[in-house]
C-alpha cells in the first residue's frame, strides 16, 4: 500500500482521481439506526426511567435516580481548582480568547422607517436553553466544551445543559473544569442516543432544550439527525480535513506534521497538500517517511494517509485556489510567501490559516475562532459554529395607514393570482 497518494493536475485523469479521493458517504448502519430509533422512542415515552436503564446498560453506571447523575456546581469548581497550574492557565487563556473573538459576532436589533411612516426591522433574541453534547471516556475533549459553551454564553442563552458520558464512572477532570470555567449551568453524566433524546424531548429531570450542539459517535450523530425539527442541531459532522497550499517555501517537516495532525483523528480523516514545486513535494514525502515512525498514533495516521491523503502537484497558486475552493475544506492552511494575496481567490473553506506559523492545531484549542467547522464540502453553503447559532431573528412589521394603501393593492393582486381570496380581502379591508 502506498504511503500517500501522489497526483499531478496535468494528468488527464486528475479530476476523476481527485473526485474519488474526496468521495465520502456518511453511510448509515441499519443496526445503529434501528437501535437509535428504539432508544429515542423509549426516552420520549418513559423519560428518566429509560435514560437510567440505558446508562446502566451502556456505561455501567447503576444510578438510583437522575439526581445521582447530575454533577453539582461545587464538583465542577473542585475539578477546576485541582488542575495543575499550567493546565488551568491554558484553559483560561483559551476561554478568554474564544470569548473575545465571539463577542464580535453578536447580532443586534435594527429597524428603519420608510417615508410613509412604515417601520420595518428585526429583533434578535438568544435561545432559552441549549444542550451541549461532549464525548466522554477515552475520547474526552475539553476543547469541545470551550468551543460550544462560550458562544452560547456570549449569545445570552438562558440555560446551558451539558451531557457527558462517564463509562464506569470515569470522569475527565479537564472536561469538568472546562464546564466550570465556561459557566455551564447543569451537567449530567449521560451519553449516547439516550442523552440526545433526553435533551430533545425532555424528561422528568432534564428540561427540553431548543438546540443541541457538540460532536459524538455514530449513535449520537444518528440521534441528532432524527431529532432535528423537534430541536435544532449544529451539524452532523464528517471526518476531519486539512488542505495545505504551498509555493515550495517553508519547512517540509512542518507540513508533514500538519498533515499528521488531521490524520491522527481517525482512519477516515483527510490530509491533502497542493504545491507548485515538485522538489518540495518530494521533501515533504521524505519528511513523512522520517517522522511517521515517531508518532504514537502511527497506525491511524498511516491508514488515513494511505486511504484519503494526497500530495498534489499544481501548476500555479491560482490553480491551487480553484482546486481548494472546489474541495471546500474544513481547514485550509495557506503556507506561502504572501498568503493574504490568496484569500480573495478562496471561495469556500471552513477556516483559513494564513502563513507558516498559523498552524491549524492552534485553532483547535486557543486561537479564538471556533473549531466546529463544516466538513464534507459543506463549507460551500455553511459556516463555523458561532454566536449566531444561539441567537434567532424575528421580523418586525409596523405598517402605517398610508403604507397599507400601496402594499394592500399589490398584495391583493398577488393573492388573487394565487387563488387565495381571503388573503386578498384581508388586505383590501384596509384600503380607503
Amino acid at each position: 500500500m502506498s504511503l500517500i497518494h501522489r497526483l499531478d493536475s496535468r494528468d488527464a485523469d486528475f479530476r476523476p482521481k481527485l473526485t474519488a479521493l474526496l468521495a465520502f458517504e456518511a453511510s448509515t448502519d441499519d443496526a445503529i439506526e434501528r437501535a437509535v430509533a428504539e432508544i429515542l422512542e423509549r426516552v420520549s415515552r418513559e423519560g428518566d426511567a429509560a435514560v437510567l436503564e440505558y446508562t446502566r446498560r451502556f456505561d455501567g453506571l447503576d444510578a438510583p435516580d437522575m439526581a445521582a447523575l447530575e454533577l453539582p456546581r461545587a464538583q465542577l469548581l473542585r475539578a477546576r481548582d485541582a488542575l495543575p497550574v499550567p493546565e488551568r492557565e491554558a484553559l483560561e487563556l483559551a476561554v478568554d480568547r474564544v470569548r473575545t473573538y465571539h463577542q464580535r459576532q453578536l447580532m443586534t436589533d435594527w429597524d428603519y422607517t420608510e417615508p410613509d411612516g412604515t417601520v420595518l426591522g428585526q429583533k434578535v433574541t438568544p435561545l432559552d436553553r441549549a444542550g451541549l453534547y461532549v464525548p466522554g471516556g477515552k475520547a474526552s475533549y475539553p476543547s469541545s466544551v470551550v468551543m460550544n459553551a462560550v458562544p452560547a454564553k456570549v449569545a445570552g442563552v438562558g440555560e446551558l445543559i451539558m451531557v457527558v458520558p462517564t463509562p464506569r464512572g470515569e470522569k475527565n477532570p479537564l472536561v469538568l473544569a472546562a464546564a466550570a470555567v465556561t459557566g455551564v449551568d447543569r451537567v449530567f453524566t449521560i451519553g449516547g442516543a439516550q442523552a440526545v433524546g433526553a435533551l430533545a424531548y425532555g424528561t422528568q429531570t432534564i428540561p427540553q432544550v431548543d438546540k443541541i450542539t457538540g460532536p459524538g459517535n455514530a449513535y449520537v450523530a444518528s440521534a441528532k439527525r432524527r431529532v432535528f425539527g423537534t430541536v435544532g442541531i449544529d451539524m452532523v459532522a464528517g471526518p476531519s480535513e486539512v488542505l495545505i497550499i504551498s509555493d515550495g517555501h517553508g519547512d517540509p517537516d512542518w507540513v508533514a506534521m500538519d498533515l499528521f495532525a488531521q490524520a491522527e483523528h481517525d482512519e477516515l480523516a483527510q490530509s491533502i497538500l497542493l504545491c507548485t514545486c515538485a522538489k518540495f513535494i518530494e521533501r515533504v514525502h521524505n519528511s513523512i517517511e522520517k517522522l511517521l515512525p515517531t508518532m504514537p498514533r502511527e497506525q491511524t495516521i498511516r491508514t488515513s494517509l494511505a486511504n484519503r491523503g494526497a500530495l498534489v502537484l499544481v501548476q500555479s497558486l491560482d490553480e491551487a485556489c480553484d482546486i481548494a475552493s472546489h474541495i471546500a475544506p474544513e481547514h485550509l492552511e495557506i503556507c506561502t510567501e504572501d498568503p493574504r494575496a490568496l484569500v480573495p481567490k478562496i471561495r469556500h473553506a471552513g477556516a483559513m490559516f494564513l502563513g507558516h506559523y498559523s498552524v491549524e492545531a492552534l485553532g483547535d484549542y486557543c486561537a479564538g475562532p471556533n473549531h466546529v467547522l463544516p466538513t464534507m464540502r459543506s463549507a460551500r453553503f455553511s459556516s463555523p459554529l458561532g454566536v449566531y447559532d444561539f441567537q434567532k431573528r424575528t421580523s418586525i412589521l409596523e405598517i402605517s395607514e398610508a403604507g397599507a394603501q400601496v402594499l394592500g393593492r399589490a398584495a391583493s393582486i398577488l393573492a388573487h393570482g394565487e387563488g387565495l381570496q381571503a388573503h386578498a380581502k384581508s388586505a383590501e379591508f384596509r384600503l380607503r
